[in-house]
Order: structure tokens, then C-alpha cells, then sequence
């Protein structure tokens, strides 16, 4: 059965994620209304097996989420349990609280995050980070721009991947997973590691079987 995945494609690098998606061989839709979100919009019937929210400027994308009537359909989506990704502005949507934003956010893991917290775009940075759930000591090299700070995270959130925070060098959570939720506050679509992709296609895949057994 042929997987797609939908890429929420109102601003951010939406672009970045097709490319490796289809680099890993998968099916990928652009998202901007609630009708592509709908199974109808597949021949087979089947609605998407997974979305990711990409990066971009959290404020612009929650406008037009709010413009283009795309918030009851994302949560409606969420509920289904289906698998859905957040990548630094993506990370902000997901989570129940972001400081700083005057949207409502989709409020669907159990993380507060710091918008902007490890500095603006002139304080973009790369850094490698501790990534055990790609295998026993395994790293990842991060691209942080203006991204989010974890700030809390709730028991049922488990952390997927840390790195050294410069202020007082203790390890903050950076990838998170909830269930058939995922965020992560650096952007692995602007490199050529597809290792993070690849892991959420294989949650992808562990979902549709066990919907498919029920």
C-alpha cells in the first residue's frame, strides 16, 4: 500500500520536506485546505497517512491557518490518530503552550515551548546533537533557526534527542514524541540526513498497521 504524506504548505520550507520525502520514496500532497486534507482527495479513498508542519514564522502561519479555516481540520486530523510532525514553527503549533503568540495554538502535545529562545535569525546555528532514539550513541547534526525552547514537558512526552544549551550547558529536549505526534525545534529537511524522516516513516507505518488490525 502506497504511503502519502501531506506537507502543510502555506509559507515556511514545505519545498525541503517533499524533496526528502520523495528522496525516502514516499507520496507527498501539498496542504492548504481542509479538502486536501479529506480522503475523497485520494483515489484509493484513504485520507493522508501523515502530515508534517513545517518551519516558518509561527505568527504568519497561525494567521493563516486562522484564514484559510484549516484549525478544526488540523485538530480533527490530530484526533483520528493520525501521525503528524512539527519541525520548529511546526514544534510551536503542536505544543499546548508557546509564549509569545497571540494565536491559539493546536494544542495537541503536552510541551511548552519559548519561541525564539536560542536567538533570532542572525543567531542561527548548527550543533550535534545526542539523538539515542537513532541508536546507541548516535548524533545528528541540528540547524537551529530562531527556534523554539522546550520548556516543559509532560509524562507522557518522551524526548527523542537533546542538546547542550549554551547558558548554563544543561541538555535541552529538541525532538519529542507524543503517541503518534512529533516535534522537533531544528530543521533535519535542510540537511541531507534522512534518518529523522525515516524514523517518522516508520511511525507512520507502525500506525497504519495498527489501524489497519482494529
Amino acid at each position: 500500500m502506497t504511503t502519502t504524506v501531506g506537507v502543510l504548505a502555506l509559507q515556511g520550507d514545505f519545498i525541503e520536506h517533499e524533496a526528502m520525502l520523495r528522496r525516502l520514496g514516499v507520496n507527498t500532497r501539498q496542504v492548504r485546505s481542509s479538502e486536501d486534507l479529506r480522503a475523497d482527495a485520494r483515489p484509493s479513498g484513504r485520507g493522508l497517512d501523515g502530515l508534517i508542519i513545517p518551519g516558518g514564522e509561527s505568527t504568519t502561519f497561525c494567521r493563516l491557518i486562522a484564514d484559510f479555516n484549516l484549525n478544526e481540520p488540523l485538530r480533527a486530523l490530530i484526533e483520528t490518530g493520525t501521525p503528524v510532525w512539527g519541525t520548529c514553527a511546526g514544534m510551536i503549533l503542536l505544543a499546548r503552550h508557546a509564549s509569545g503568540l497571540d494565536f491559539p495554538t493546536l494544542e495537541a502535545m503536552d510541551i511548552e515551548v519559548q519561541r525564539n529562545a536560542y536567538g533570532r535569525q542572525v543567531d542561527s546555528f548548527e550543533a550535534d546533537l545526542d539523538a539515542p532514539v537513532l541508536g546507541p550513541g548516535a548524533t545528528f547534526r541540528g540547524v537551529f533557526i530562531r527556534a523554539p525552547l522546550v520548556a516543559g514537558v509532560g509524562p507522557a512526552v518522551e524526548v527523542l534527542a537533546t542538546v547542550r544549551y549554551e547558558p548554563d550547558q544543561r541538555e535541552a529536549p529538541v525532538a519529542l514524541r507524543q503517541g503518534p505526534l512529533m516535534a522537533t525545534s531544528f530543521h533535519p529537511e535542510l540537511t541531507d540526513d534522512s534518518r529523522f524522516h525515516s524514523y517518522f516513516l516508520d511511525l507512520v507505518k507502525s500506525t497504519a498497521r495498527t489501524s489497519g488490525s482494529k
